[in-house]
């Protein structure tokens, strides 16, 4: 039987409608072969993801985005619904979210939970929001962000204070004084510049002093050991000791001071004692008469001797009053 050319394209646009929805599908992250347990999770934002988009749990793909449907005409949450391309378990209290890499599609990773009932097919996931790695970079950097605009306030602060106090007049005297600054560092220029001026020869002589000491190096030291040993000789003296004989001394001293003033004493008395005073004074006297006396006239007192004359008088019973010295006579 022959077939007619309507019947032919008719057939191929049949195929071809069944093969282009078929493709559609799977590109959708649906398997038109097999049928699939889907589950969902509700997000309150979806980013950047998108339809066919992988699931994963540690790391391994096991579902793909299917559909996303708004929860109500609010759009108060999205609910995603998840094929499941592998027959894994999921603990009922696991927690998604979704990743969004800085290169790639973002994703949405299962954290599996310690409970031991599974998912059903048909169950919804608990889900929670993620930073991400440009959230993470925003969480620190708003900080940052925040103090260096405070920084910049501070400083238009600063720098319009500056602009308010350099008025006409303050900058007359800001030109006056590095006018001034100028002068000074000419002056400062030609006061070290000239080989003559004051400072400069200054500089001189204490080079020149430092250049003595220098090679008086070695007598500054010796000096200075040779003081060192003195200091050191001193330190060992029996300072003590020799205090301590000084003491004694002027005990001794004091005591025979005492005794020399003390009127009970023999020197006490004869200083202080002025009769006591005119005896001995009498009897030095007295002495030196009869020296003179047996000086002068020696035959008086040797004639009994020599020429066995005796003295018809008696001794003296009491000193001859004397008032003054004999005149000398041969």
């Amino acid at each position: 039987m022959k077939i007619s050319n309507e019947t032919k394209v008719g057939v191929l646009t049949v195929v071809s409608i069944t093969l282009l929805i078929i493709g559609f599908n799977f590109l959708k992250g649906k398997d038109v072969f097999n049928k699939q347990k889907k589950i969902y999770a509700i997000f309150s934002d979806l980013g950047s993801l998108e339809k066919s988009n992988d699931v994963k749990i540690n790391g391994l793909p096991i579902g793909k985005v299917y559909d996303f449907n708004a929860k109500d005409k609010e759009v108060s949450g999205i609910v995603v619904t998840i094929t499941l391309t592998k027959d894994v378990n999921i603990p009922d209290n696991s927690q998604a979210y979704i990743s969004a890499p800085l290169i790639g599609a973002s994703y949405i990773i299962i954290e599996k939970g310690n409970s031991h009932t599974s998912l059903k097919p048909g169950d919804t996931l608990q889900t929670r929001v993620d930073s991400g790695l440009l959230g993470d970079v925003k969480a620190q950097m708003n900080p940052t962000l925040l103090k260096v605009r405070t920084a910049i306030d501070s400083l238009t602060s600063v720098f319009r204070n500056i602009n308010k106090l350099l008025d006409s007049d303050t900058k007359g005297n800001l030109q006056e004084t590095i006018s001034n600054l100028k002068d000074l560092s000419d002056s400062l220029k030609s006061l070290l510049g000239s080989k003559s001026s004051p400072l400069v020869k200054s500089l001189n002589n204490i080079s020149s002093i430092t250049e003595n000491l220098k090679n008086n190096n070695d007598s500054i030291t010796a000096t200075i050991s040779n003081t060192r040993k003195l200091t050191e000789k001193l330190s060992n003296l029996d300072l003590q000791q020799t205090i301590d004989s000084i003491h004694t001394v002027l005990t001794d001293l004091k005591a025979t001071m005492n005794k020399i003033t003390n009127e009970n004493g023999t020197l006490g008395a004869l200083m202080s004692n002025k009769e006591l005073y005119n005896k001995i004074n009498d009897a030095v006297l007295s002495a030196e008469i009869l020296m003179d006396d047996i000086r002068v006239h020696p035959k008086r007192y040797l004639g009994n001797m020599i020429f066995n004359r005796k003295d018809k008088t008696g001794p003296l019973t009491s000193p001859a009053e004397k008032d003054t010295l004999p005149s000398k006579s041969n």
